[in-house]
């Protein structure tokens, strides 16, 4: 296995590295200088819906456009003077001052797996040898496993976490896009299994599980199971399958690790294993039975409830960016029963979890470190359309030409609308943003240089920046 190699930098900075140093100052204190001086934030929550969140039902609504394209959903004003978004986010409405919208983020694909690949990686082109059913060692790496090798580490966690589950469709799909890719196995992002797949499970289980297509089915996940904090799959420790409480089952994985460590078979991927097994913060922010009744509440108690409240105490306790998939199974994949399930298995459980989270960190003075971005992999059609046979009642179909992306704190404007749609929603009118400018204002954030070179398994530098970040700073 190669050995885990500290992130590296472009002959550029290495120069002014080496110029630096003559005055006394070590590349690392270097590296800590130029992010302090470039970062708006500590730490990034990367929200995920993944299936494709319909912007016209949710933050770029077309009230005048003609029936078939507007849907059956009214709007409400915000905070924001002249901004309105669906009747069925009041809670989000009633904090817009706190966060911004792009209304104009646009990629050329309509396929799931390749819009998951493009948006989770930052990258709108196919990489070689892409396979929609299937992750490749040819993809490109995920934003998280990136971040994972790149930011500076503030204390002894993983840089990078995904939780609540990686996403995998019921047919057994592994999404492409949440990996390492080219970087190697060994640089796959942590994925906390705190929510196993369920086939057939829909939205925010116990109170909003529904299925899109209305098939009978038995719910069996009622709360969240123990996280699975298995080693990766390369570094040698099999995996822990206790359920009994989850400090037991972090305890009797970490005696599982200190035993290989007194082996000596040990390299940093399995050292940063026994850190993240045994800080306390973690598992203080995996004990979710030690919250208050008054977070719960808040949150909401259930799987978007928890994973955003699971997000908040790890950004506190120093990961730099967590990935929150809410949302398995494409559970947004509004293509029929769109507005019933909208208003009543979606929309409100996304309302309460995301505005809890931004008033949370904002009440704990962590908002102005921690960007929060929310986005799908694409958008929905403009024009409502009913499949046969498997929906009751209308929808959308896939669209990658344009989706709403929201954003708020770390150093963003809040109040402010970056871009928009045309009139029936379908493509960018104004300041059209890719997901590579998405990825490059997650990595500014962070304060990564835009000099800075990740590498491959093949030990082959590659740059980090394809576009300049959105203007929400």
């Amino acid at each position: 296995m190669r050995e885990f190699r500290h992130p590296q930098l472009s002959r550029r900075d290495a120069l002014q590295a080496g110029a630096i140093s003559l005055l006394g100052l070590g590349l690392s204190e270097w590296q800590q200088l130029r992010a302090e001086r470039m970062a708006s934030a500590q730490s990034v929550i990367f929200i995920f819906l993944s299936g494709g969140l319909a912007q016209h039902e949710s933050f770029d609504p077309k009230p005048d456009a003609p029936e078939t394209i507007r849907g059956e959903f009214g709007t409400i004003a915000t905070q924001t003077p002249g901004l309105r978004i669906t009747e069925h986010l009041p809670r989000l409405a009633a904090c817009s001052k706190k966060w911004a919208l792009v209304r104009s983020l646009t990629h050329s694909s309509n396929d799931h797996s390749l819009s998951h690949h493009i948006m989770l990686t930052g990258r709108s082109d196919a990489p070689p040898g892409f396979q929609p059913n299937k992750p490749q060692a040819t993809d490109h790496p995920s934003i998280a496993a990136l971040i994972g090798a790149l930011a500076l580490r503030r204390n002894n966690l993983p840089p990078a976490i995904v939780l609540p589950e990686k996403l995998v469709h019921n047919t057994g799909r592994v999404i492409p896009g949440q990996f390492a890719g080219v970087m190697g196995r060994h640089r796959d992002p942590w994925f906390i299994e705190a929510s196993p797949f369920e086939p057939k499970a829909y939205g925010a289980f116990p109170a909003f599980e529904f299925d899109h297509q209305q098939r009978p089915y038995t719910p069996r996940r009622h709360h969240f199971t123990l996280p699975d904090l298995s080693l990766p799959h390369d570094v040698g420790a099999e995996r822990f399958h206790d359920r009994l409480t989850i400090l037991q089952h972090i305890d009797a994985q970490r005696q599982n690790l200190n035993q290989l460590a007194s082996a000596g078979i040990f390299h940093r991927r399995q050292a940063d294993a026994i850190d993240l097994l045994t800080d306390p913060r973690v598992r203080a922010a995996f004990d979710l039975s030690r919250a208050s009744a008054k977070d719960l509440d808040r949150y909401g108690r259930h799987a978007f409830g928890w994973s955003l409240l699971m997000a908040a105490r790890l950004v506190e306790a120093g990961v730099s960016l967590v990935q929150v998939n809410l949302g398995n199974n494409e559970t947004w994949d509004t293509h029929g029963n769109a507005f019933p399930h909208l208003k009543e298995k979606l929309l409100p459980p996304m309302d309460q979890s995301v505005s809890a989270l931004v008033a949370d960190l904002d009440q704990r003075g962590l908002l102005a470190s921690t960007l929060i971005v929310m986005a799908s992999e694409f958008g929905r059609t403009p024009k409502i359309s009913t499949l046969p046979a498997h929906y009751k009642g209308p929808g959308r179909d896939h669209w990658g030409a344009v989706q709403s992306l929201w954003l708020a704190g770390g150093g963003v404007r809040g109040g402010t609308v970056i871009g928009s749609s045309d009139k029936h929603g379908a493509y960018p009118a104004t300041e059209p943003q890719t997901p590579e400018n998405f990825a490059a204002t997650i990595y500014t954030a962070l304060g990564l240089p835009k000099t800075i070179a990740w590498y491959d398994a093949e030990n082959r530098p590659h740059q980090l920046y394809h576009a300049d970040p959105i203007p929400v700073f």
